[in-house]
This record gives structure tokens, C-alpha cells and sequence, in this order.
């Protein structure tokens, strides 16, 4: 069935065309992933899917009653004071009838009233129609997958949280928004690895259809199965998921390069036959032919090569075996030890990528290594031959009050104008652009610039801190391109794993303050941990599968009232819920047991630690099945005690 579709679809702003000729139909539980270049017209898309732009030309259709989210408009959280009211926004209604079921089951344990009885049966299969029960902990389930604790985000205000953290409250309000398609523009951004799989396992599970920009190559392959490519000033649709575009947007542009080239030596030959004849005898026929040539629709190049960013990373001398020296260094922040015991060695030609969960302290360890935070103890440098160019990912030094002109110059004042006008224009910026003021730029153009000053560096080190925010497909591979046919040391922290699984030979994993090294490739450590990942989803499977439970026994619990039979029923129907709760308990604390020593990056890098992994993995599973028994029994143990306490109420 289809959703929603476009049909040669123009967005113009005066004399400027954003995008043209756009033409794609969106069908029921397609996953679309959009890509293109900075400033393409990606989000200005949709804009159009949700209706707050008109196209210059052509129709957007969305089916009737098809309602769409997208994550730009919840970053305004309205009147929520708290994490989980923020997120649980779009069932405000429905929280508001739980609390007053609360409140109407208080009193109406201390009297009887039928009017006020017949308003709660009402209120109450009104709240089970739609869903009530499964609210909160659907919004848990969101909120634990997205990095916070669901029991603290019930307390934790709003107004404390970094721009990031807001972010992944917004997406969290976003998933658990009823919606028939969700439009997510670059929902990677500010998740760590483990969040950004678990985002990928909740859309794969999702039935909903999903449009999603994203410069995350990973994420495309693993979520979409169609792409809309932007590229020359329109959008061309492709079917199957990201690999498949790749490959069919090669042979796309292989088929338009034969064609163009074949054209041109046509228009090459007619050209030279029109010079040599103009004025000849055969004249006439000349002439013919230069009116044919003037009719003759032309093919354009073949998009996609002019303004791609050109990237080359030199280095100035090669610099000393050891690159990176850690003797039990410890960093804090504050009061807050963040990293403790740090000892290894990153040697000459290695790249090294450094994971980790948010806040775990990656981007301190860069600062750190590039002298911007002092070590509290022990003993972290990098060798005296080393010279350290160092990305931040906040782009602090790209100066905001100088011209990009000015920003190259500093860099290099023997060049001449010529030469730095060149250089900027490697990486898309031409003409008037260079006297732009740095602080006028995009993200993306800033990251640009931030990359035309790491060329000029010339460093045998690099200390990257997630280098492809703010850049698109294209510029990433760019940039993966020049990092690989790099002669120097790279440090990487970065969420890219396409980027990870191509470049980094060794692995730094950070785990509750301690570093764990991994001498192989980060391809080869998804492998070895691979249990880690499953363990991870258990933990976050069954805290979802108790609190549906636990949310169902405390919106419905009554007090006891009525005659001494119901009453010892009832009695005893809450002593068997108890102990199937003290089950669950138990088996609950083995999963958390298992899944800590599963999520304990040294288990893997042991002389038997992927057997032993193994082992615990299905030592993990049989507990987890046990648990979702005991689950069971609780849940039917709790459902007596909600239908006794029902008769007790009305007796």
C-alpha cells in the first residue's frame, strides 16, 4: 500500500533551484535511507513529507489518515520537567487517566460508592483499550536502549541535561510516538556503538515504515532497503539497501560516462567536419550539420565528481617506534575518575580506534594525550619525535572571528594568495567563499575547514575525535580514503563503524574505568564479542518483560475489603505473587551476574575467551528462559490477585 508519494517534485527560493524532478513512492513498511551531500536538500525533503513546505512544482501525496514523525519537531519538550515525561510526551493524555485510576482506587478502598465504581470500570477498560498498560514500559525499554536509566529518568530534570542528551530524549519521544512512517534526519548522532546497534534492532523489529538520513554507512546497510541518492540538483531512487546502491549508483555512472563520452566525439567530429567545410564547397552541408549540432540535446557530465573534497595526508619525518607511552595513568574530571591504571603502547603505523559508551572518557584520554588535561597520577606522553595533529570534535580549532582566507594564512604565511585560494578550493570553497567569516559556516563547513587545516599539519600523529560528524557519505569516504594511505600513527574515536572495520588494526576498549587492549582488527573484536551484544539485549528484554509486569500490578492494585473468604483468597493469591516475584528476583540477578561478565571487554581478549564466552552465553540463555517462566507465573499470579481485589472492591 502505498504511503506517501512524490511526484516531479521542484523546491525553488527565488532564483535558486534546491532540487528538481524528484519523483518516488513510499509503500507500507519500506525503509528508505536518504543520502547526499551537505546542502542538497535532505531535510528540506522532509519538510515536504510533513507538510510545512510547499513544493514550486509538482504534488507531495501522503494516503489518507497517515500520520508521520519526525524528530525536528519534538526538540521542544512543552511542559515536561523530567527525562521520562519528556519522552513519554505523546501519551500525556493517557498518563493523566492512569494517575487519576490511581487516585480513584484510593477511594474507593475507604467507600462505596456506585457512581464513582461504575466511572472507574469505565476510565479503566478505556485505559486497557488503548494501550495504557504497555506505555511505560515501552518508554523504559526506549530510554534504557537510548543510554539512560529508566527509574533515574523519572526524577532526573530536564533542564540538566547536555545538547546531547536532549538529542536522545528527542529520538525517544520520536520511537515511542505512535506513527505510521517515522522520518529520522541523522539519528546516530550522539549514540555510542552499543546504542547505535540497539537503534538498529528496535527499527528491525519495528513494522512502521521509516525514512531516515543518515552518514552513518553501517546503520544504512543495516536498516534501509531502498536509497534516495541526492546528487546534481536532483534525487535519483534506488531499490535494495545501501550495498546495492553503491554498487548500482558505479555501473549508474560507468553507463552515463560511456554514453557523455560517446556523445562528445559525435559533437567532436561534427565540429571538426563544420570547420573545414564552412566555406568550402560543401558548404550547405555544413551548415545543415551546424544546425543539427545546435538542436542536439546534450549530456550533462557525470555528477558526483566535481566538488568532492580532495584530501592527501603527508607526513614531515617519520618519528620514533614508540608513538604513545602509558604507565597506570589515571584521568579524572573533577572529582570523578573517569579512567585509572592505563598502562600500554601504540607503535609506529598503527591505528588505533578507541570505543567505549558515552562518558566512559574517550575524548578526555585524547585531550589528555594531546596535553590539554594533565594526568592525576602515573605517567601518559607521546614520544619526542612525535608531532600531533589533533580533531576535535567540537571544531575549537577552527578560530570563529578569522576568515577561512585568514585561518590558511596563519598556517602558511610564505604562500601566496593564489596557493591558499587553491587549497580552500580543494575542499569546496571557491571565489568570494574564502573571505567568509569562520563563525558564518554550517557544521559541515567548519569540518571542512577543520580538515583543510589537519593537511597542513603535516603530523606522523593523528589523534581523531570523531572526525565524521557533520560530514556527509561522500566526505567520509574522502576522508577514509586519505586516512588509509596514511604513513603516520592514527588515534580514532569514532561511532562510524564502516569507518572502524576499515581502518583500525588495534583497539582500545574503555569498561568502567579501565582499558582493555585488543591486538587485532575492529572487525575482528565484533566477532570476539559478539556475546557481549547478546547479552546486552537479554538484560534490556527481560527489565522490559518485568516492568510490563510490575506496571500492570501497581496501576491495578486495590485494597482488601468484603467478607473473610474473599479475603483469605485474596490473602493467598498475594503471597504466591510474592514468591513468583522473589523468583524473578533471583533469576534476575543471575542475568545481571552473566551479563557482567559478558560485557567485561578482558573476558575477550583471554587465552580461552571466546569458549568461555560461549559458555556463559548459553549458560545466559538457559537462565533467561528461566526467567521468562518465572515472568509468566508472576504475571498470572498478579493477574488473580488484580481480579480478587476487583470482587473484594465491588462487595
Amino acid at each position: 500500500m502505498t504511503q506517501l508519494s512524490l511526484s516531479s517534485v521542484a523546491v525553488e527560493f527565488g532564483a535558486t533551484t534546491l532540487f528538481r524532478d524528484i519523483t518516488f513512492t513510499i509503500g507500507a513498511g519500506d525503509r528508505w535511507g536518504v543520502v547526499g551531500r551537505n546542502g542538497t536538500g535532505k531535510t528540506t525533503l522532509f519538510k515536504l513529507m510533513v507538510g510545512e513546505l510547499v513544493p514550486t512544482r509538482g504534488s507531495v501525496s501522503r494516503g489518507s489518515g497517515i500520520t508521520l514523525s519526525l524528530l525536528g519537531q519534538h526538540r521542544d519538550f512543552g511542559v515536561a520537567t523530567t527525562v521520562w515525561e519528556a519522552a513519554a510526551g505523546p501519551f500525556a493524555e493517557l498518563l493523566a487517566l492512569e494517575q487519576s485510576l490511581a487516585e480513584q482506587a484510593h477511594a474507593l478502598a475507604t467507600a462505596s460508592d456506585p457512581a464513582a465504581l461504575e466511572r472507574y470500570g469505565r476510565d479503566l477498560e478505556r485505559f486497557e483499550h488503548e494501550g495504557g498498560y504497555t506505555i511505560a514500559p515501552r518508554v523504559d525499554a526506549v530510554l534504557h536502549g537510548l543510554g539512560f536509566d529508566p527509574a533515574v529518568a523519572r526524577q532526573q530534570p530536564l533542564e540538566q541535561l547536555s545538547g546531547g542528551e536532549r538529542g536522545r530524549v528527542g529520538l525517544a519521544r520520536q520511537l515511542v510516538a505512535p506513527s505510521d512512517i517515522l522520518l529520522l534526519d541523522e539519528p546516530t548522532n550522539h549514540l555510542d556503538l552499543d546504542t547505535t546497534r540497539w537503534l538498529e534492532q528496535y527499527l528491525a523489529e519495528s513494522d512502521r515504515t521509516i525514512v531516515l538520513v543518515s552518514h552513518d554507512r553501517a546503520f544504512l546497510s543495516a536498516v534501509a532497503d531502498h536509497v534516495l541518492h541526492f546528487e546534481d540538483g536532483t534525487a535519483t531512487p534506488y531499490g535494495g539497501g545501501y550495498e546495492s546502491f553503491v554498487a548500482q549508483r558505479a555501473e549508474r555512472r560507468l553507463t552515463q560516462q560511456r554514453a557523455f563520452d560517446k556523445q562528445q566525439k559525435v559533437i567532436s567530429a561534427e565540429q571538426d567536419y563544420i570547420a573545414r567545410n564552412i566555406a568550402g564547397q560543401n558548404s550547405k552541408q555544413a551548415k545543415g550539420r551546424r544546425k543539427k549540432l545546435e538542436r542536439l540535446p546534450r549530456l550533462g557530465a557525470v555528477a558526483g565528481e566535481d566538488g568532492t573534497m580532495a584530501l592527501r595526508l603527508d607526513i614531515a619525518d617519520r618519528g620514533g617506534d614508540q608513538v604513545v607511552v602509558a604507565d597506570r595513568a589515571v584521568l579524572a574530571v573533577g572529582e570523578r575518575v573517569l579512567i585509572e591504571d592505563l598502562t600500554g603502547r601504540i607503535m609506529r603505523g598503527q591505528r588505533v580506534g578507541i570505543l567505549g559508551p558515552n562518558g566512559s572518557g574517550k575524548s578526555t584520554l585524547l585531550k589528555a594525550l594531546v596535553g590539554e588535561r594533565e594526568v592525576v597520577r602515573g605517567e601518559l606522553r607521546v614520544g619526542n619525535s612525535i608531532r600531533v595533529a589533533y580533531y576535535d570534535q567540537q571544531l575549537a580549532q577552527v578560530p570563529l572571528n578569522r576568515t577561512l582566507f585568514d585561518i590558511i594564512l596563519d598556517l602558511r604565511p610564505q604562500w601566496e594568495r593564489r596557493l591558499i585560494q587553491g587549497h580552500l578550493g580543494r575542499f569546496g570553497f571557491s571565489g568570494d567563499e574564502v573571505q567568509r567569516i569562520a563563525s558564518t559556516l554550517s557544521g559541515g563547513e567548519r569540518a571542512r575547514v577543520a580538515l583543510a587545516m589537519l593537511m597542513l599539519a603535516r603530523a606522523n600523529l593523528l589523534v581523531l575525535d570523531e572526525p565524521t560528524n557533520h560530514l556527509d557519505v561522500e566526505t567520509i569516504e574522502v576522508l577514509e580514503d586519505a586516512i588509509e594511505a596514511y604513513d603516520g600513527t592514527v588515534i580514532l574515536v569514532s561511532h562510524d563503524r564502516a569507518m572502524l572495520r576499515a581502518l583500525a588494526t588495534k583497539v582500545w576498549v574503555l569498561h568502567e574505568r579501565h582499558v582493555t587492549e585488543f591486538d587485532g582488527t575492529f572487525g575482528e573484536w565484533e566477532v570476539a564479542s559478539e556475546e557481549r551484544a547478546h547479552a546486552a539485549a537479554v538484560r534490556a528484554a527481560e527489565e522490559v518483560a518485568r516492568r510490563r509486569v510490575d506496571e500492570k500490578r501497581r496501576v491495578s492494585r486495590r485494597e482488601e475489603r468484603g467478607g473473610d473468604e474473599q479475603k483469605r483468597l485474596l490473602r493467598d493469591a498475594r503471597t504466591r505473587a510474592a514468591r513468583a516475584e522473589q523468583d524473578v528476583v533471583d533469576l534476575e540477578a543471575a542475568v545481571e551476574r552473566l551479563t557482567s561478565l559478558l560485557d567485561d571487554p578482558a573476558l575477550y581478549t583471554a587465552a580461552h575467551g571466546r569458549a568461555d564466552a560461549h559458555r556463559l552465553g548459553m549458560e545466559l540463555d538457559e537462565t533467561r528462559a528461566s526467567l521468562d517462566r518465572a515472568l509468566a507465573t508472576w504475571e498470572q499470579e498478579t493477574a488473580a490477585v488484580e481480579l480478587l481485589g476487583r470482587a473484594a472492591t465491588a462487595s
